[in-house]
């Protein structure tokens, strides 16, 4: 049993490293297939996932397609029971699930100003205050998140979905050099450090762009 999952590019995709995480964080079989969200074949490369049309796409080993990421990530828990995509607490399992929907549906500010990029930091942006306001807001969720953590330094202690829906926001975070507290600078210290996501990003990185895609104008320095 294999499921296939199509991704755009990695070093952009906010959306497919959170499907892909999905799967790699919980060692589940899958095989990647690439979109052409940038050489403008996404439209003819995602024709025969109809009605999905947005990466990521996940094709179940029957022939399901499943589009848009809190439905894949409900069918794999829902498949997958023992494998721990959702916190075992009960409680901590309905706020894990809270956290994912926020970020399915909100921080417009953020994911608008600052893009996923994995390729460098943007050092000295300043971020607008709608902006900063959703930083806010998701630093409420994490510290609530934290108290459900007995050990372990994510989320609600181990790796569960909420993580894997907000290492695109630590990427953004570190990419841009965002406003936030020491406690959430770690843990997007953790998230990128992370073997999966240092995998990712590494295959990402294969890729050369000319230009780049989301040149903000301001002085680069490495990813840490």
């Amino acid at each position: 049993m294999t499921y296939d999952l199509y991704i755009g590019d990695r070093t952009f995709s906010s959306w497919s490293l959170r499907g892909w995480l999905m799967l790699e964080k919980f060692g589940l079989p899958y095989r990647t297939h690439m979109i052409g969200l940038y050489g403008g074949t996404m439209a003819q490369d995602m024709a025969h996932l109809a009605p999905a049309r947005l990466v990521p796409a996940l094709q179940l080993p029957d022939g399901t397609v499943v589009g848009e990421s809190m439905a894949i990530a409900e069918t794999l828990a829902e498949r997958h029971p023992q494998a721990g995509l959702w916190p075992t607490d009960a409680a901590a399992r309905a706020t894990a699930r809270m956290l994912c929907a926020e970020m399915a549906a909100g921080f417009g500010a953020l994911r608008g100003e600052c893009p996923m990029q994995l390729q460098h930091v943007n050092a000295g942006f300043e971020a607008s205050g709608p902006t900063r306001q959703d930083l806010a807001r998701i630093e409420v969720l994490w510290s609530h998140a934290r108290t459900f953590a007995t050990e372990g330094p994510w989320l609600f202690g181990a790796y569960s979905l909420a993580d894997a829906f907000y290492a695109p926001v630590c990427a953004r975070i570190i990419g841009y050099d965002l406003p936030v507290s020491d406690a959430a600078r770690a843990y997007c210290a953790t998230t990128i450090a992370d073997p999966a996501f240092k995998t990712w990003r590494a295959e990402g990185l294969k890729t050369v762009y000319d230009p780049f895609p989301y040149d903000m104008g301001t002085p680069t320095t490495n990813w840490p």
